[in-house]
């Protein structure tokens, strides 16, 4: 089997997907497309790139995922902390209130007699 023949029969790849235009077919009477050397050279590295490209990505995702589980654990841990300090807050403001309830009247009790 000849490499022409093998080209035509390999099914398409996500750099080279195979299409079904009619501009690309290679029919009967018109000659097989084929490329240069140049041409294949000039193709490889941004191919190779962006399957690089995409390999790292796929690496980097659980990363990526943890980094983000991590920022959504730090900010509920801090609206925690918001949460908490405003409720000492609040239980510090009722026993200041209480004090002064309790400062007026034995004032009072001291201004009766």
């Amino acid at each position: 089997m000849s490499t022409r023949a093998m080209f035509r029969t390999r099914p398409g790849t996500i750099d080279r997907p195979l299409t079904h235009d009619p501009k690309h077919r290679n029919s009967k009477n018109q000659a097989p497309m084929t490329t240069s050397r140049t041409d294949q050279l000039a193709r490889t590295p941004d191919a190779f790139a962006s399957t690089q490209n995409r390999n790292l990505e796929m690496q980097l995702m659980p990363e990526a995922l943890a980094r983000a589980h991590m920022q959504q654990r730090l900010r509920e841990a801090e609206q925690q902390r918001r949460s908490q300090r405003l409720l000492t807050a609040r239980r510090l403001q009722r026993r200041a209130e209480r004090a002064s309830m309790r400062a007026r009247r034995a004032l009072a009790m001291a201004v009766m007699q």
